[in-house]
């Protein structure tokens, strides 16, 4: 690779890599909440969601996509094995359940009377409480 001369370009296209490696993706669910996988290999399972990893999009469900990992044990005292673990699903195969029917929907988002925002089930138009 060449060697940057000038110290303006370099601090440039620094900033620029950092910032696209740093993007965070707005997601419609959020944790706590029940949601139904759509697609892929445990399509039909519903579960909470445990974890949300913006950066890459993927949320953990729990009991649902079930892997094996091979664990170390990190102490005397602990015991290494194969452990039963949820991996992370894409947000784009699962859906928000609707609280009123049990129902697969999509969410809108509306500004209360107070000022904050709330989210809509498309299906039912009821708002969907925040479990955090």
């Amino acid at each position: 690779m060449r060697v940057l001369k000038h110290r303006k370009t370099m601090g440039s296209r620094l900033t620029r890599r950092h910032a696209i490696n740093a993007e965070r993706e707005a997601l419609q669910v959020t944790k706590g909440d029940t949601v139904r996988v759509m697609r892929g290999e445990d399509k039909g399972k519903e579960g909470k969601v445990i974890r949300i990893l913006t950066k890459t999009s993927r949320v953990v469900i729990d009991g649902v996509n079930i892997v094996k990992k091979h664990r170390k044990a990190r102490t005397a005292e602990e015991q290494s094995g194969i452990i039963e673990m949820p991996a992370p699903v894409h947000v784009s195969n699962v859906m928000l359940l609707d609280p009123k029917s049990g129902t697969p929907t999509r969410t809108r988002r509306r500004i209360d009377t107070d000022g904050t925002k709330e989210r809509i089930s498309v299906k039912s138009g009821d708002a969907i409480p925040r479990n955090r």
